[in-house]
């Protein structure tokens, strides 16, 4: 992993970042930074910007203005050397149904260029941690839901990357699974690696160290979960989000 930016900086950081298609602004001069080992959660309506904002973040999309970094890389010059650095899971997994668990991270291996010698150790590590070692010759397609998110977070860490973003990694799994989840990815930010996450359920919102929350391409506010309640005097993060969105009425 080829990561240029130190422990003392932000591991992202983002400055007046404006996106344009056309005469549509769907990101709007936002602007933050988040740490290294941080869980930052990134919430908003469907149509709020943050498809867009992550899409930039992860080097898929060049910014029409603004400043952006991801472990210290270019957001306009080192889109490629961002996408090396980071790892990417979403709600559908960005599994291969149609082959089995020790080929999708036999895959993956090959994706991220790491070498067969190493591979092979990973792979076994993994599967050993997962409890997945009995299906490793098993379709993904017929395990479990559970499962499969627990695959799925793992190939994206595969390649040990500096951040890792999860866009709505948890919807349509049952809150136990959630629950879960959650523990894995406590684990893995404890191990200094950065998770950047999207969900819609706001009481995920309460497991993030700070959460930015947008709205018509704006970040409207951005906080601890805690300093949010107490700011706008509500008693869950699903309260606070309500206010926000009845003050933009």
């Amino acid at each position: 992993m080829d990561v240029i930016t130190s422990d003392n900086k932000p591991i992202i950081q983002v400055k007046e970042l404006v996106k344009k298609f056309g005469s549509f602004t769907a990101v709007d001069h936002i602007s933050f930074e988040v740490n290294k080992g941080e869980i930052f959660g990134f919430l908003g309506a469907n149509g709020a910007g943050k498809t867009t904002a992550i899409r930039m973040l992860c080097g898929l999309l060049e910014p029409t203005s603004g400043a952006l970094k991801v472990a210290g890389f270019d957001g306009y010059h080192q889109r490629e050397a961002i996408k090396r650095n980071i790892g990417y899971m979403s709600q559908k997994f960005s599994l291969y149904e149609d082959l089995t668990v020790y080929e999708n991270f036999r895959l993956y291996a090959g994706i991220y260029g790491i070498p067969r010698k190493e591979r092979i150790k990973k792979t076994d590590e993994l599967l050993k941690k997962l409890n997945l070692e009995e299906s490793r010759n098993k379709l993904v397609a017929g395990l479990p839901l559970g499962w499969k998110q627990k695959l799925a977070f793992s190939l994206a860490l595969f390649h040990q990357p500096a951040v890792v973003f999860l866009d709505e990694p948890s919807g349509g799994v049952d809150p136990l699974t959630r629950r879960t989840f959650w523990d894995l990815i406590y684990e893995v930010a404890h191990q200094g690696i950065t998770i950047f996450v999207t969900t819609h359920y706001m009481d995920e919102a309460e497991y993030c160290n700070r959460v930015a929350i947008m709205s018509e391409g704006k970040i409207v506010a951005l906080d601890t979960p805690l300093a949010l309640k107490e700011q706008y005097h509500a008693d869950s993060m699903d309260g606070v989000f309500l206010k926000i969105a009845r003050n933009k009425e």
